[in-house]
């Protein structure tokens, strides 16, 4: 828990000061950056041999080297996921998403024709896995950036950021102090009843609070029973994200993604609730605002 508490107290001020205090382009190239890593790790991941000492999948075997990672599919994983970020700060999505997709997509089938029929083969899982984190993961880590790029976006890219991290934090606090009743035994042991219920409370409550504080410390109106159903569904789609990469980490035999934060793992461990949280509270920002900017 030590450890988990000195990478929050240091990750948590430093990405407020990226976004309240630093250009817009500071905020997009480090979403870039995460997209990046967490493309990188899911590629690791894959391989079911990043954490030593745990079960490996019982779908498929991990030894074998057709099931193993293309080095240059990883690289163009990698890359998409970078300018996929980076079309959404230039706001042209509509056009660099498709793009960057198609051009992902060729690469990798064409990698997989080339070494098909050998022990170099290239699985159809493998390719699915270099979509879903070169394309699919930073399409909706990216409305971070489009909530960024809103007028007055500081505030709109702070609500995913507090519902995804405040809700987790319940959860995870939620389930040492009372968990009782487990949850989800085969995705996740430590997940408890208690846990997922402190989560949402706390996640609901946060979000109040930040509605709250804009009261007192801006112009700007706020319409507290829509930001309560900003707090609910952004704490249903964390919790739900989170058990999408349980189920994900289940599958590849491996505890992490990787070990870049102590007590937390890898980065797509700390933001793998985002990647749920974050496109839905976008949703609900573009359709039914909750802060009207004066």
């Amino acid at each position: 828990m030590k450890e988990r508490l000195i990478v929050a107290a240091i990750s948590v001020p430093g990405l407020f000061i990226v976004l309240f205090f630093l250009p817009a382009y500071a905020f997009a190239i480090l979403i870039a950056l995460l997209c990046a890593v967490c493309a990188y790790e899911l590629q690791v991941a894959a391989d079911g041999s990043g954490n030593e000492g745990l079960g490996k999948p019982r779908t498929r075997d991990t030894d074998s080297k057709s099931d193993r990672a293309n080095p240059r599919v990883s690289i163009y994983a990698v890359i998409a996921a970078v300018l996929i970020p980076v079309g959404a700060f230039f706001d042209i999505s509509r056009l660099v998403f498709p793009a960057v997709t198609l051009v992902l997509m060729s690469l990798v089938f064409a990698e997989a024709f080339v070494v098909f029929g050998t022990e170099r083969q290239i699985s159809f899982t493998r390719i699915l896995i270099a979509l879903f984190g070169g394309a699919l993961i930073p399409l909706m880590l990216s409305t971070l950036i489009s909530l960024r790029n809103m007028p007055e976006g500081r505030l709109f890219a702070l609500l995913p950021i507090i519902s995804a991290f405040i809700t987790d934090a319940g959860a995870y606090f939620g389930g040492v102090l009372f968990g009782k009743k487990r949850g989800f035994m085969m995705l996740s042991p430590t997940k408890t009843v208690e846990g997922f219920i402190g989560g949402f409370v706390l996640g609901m409550v946060s979000i109040i609070i930040y509605g709250i504080i804009l009261i007192f410390t801006t112009n700007h109106g706020v319409i507290f029973w829509v930001l309560a159903l900003y707090g609910l569904i952004g704490a249903a789609f964390t919790e739900l994200g989170d058990l999408a990469f349980s189920l994900v980490k289940r599958e590849c035999g491996i505890k992490d993604f990787g070990h870049l934060l102590p007590g937390h793992g890898g980065l797509l461990d700390r933001f793998d609730s985002m990647v749920f949280a974050a496109p839905g509270i976008y949703l609900l920002i573009a359709l039914i605002p909750a802060i009207i900017v004066s």
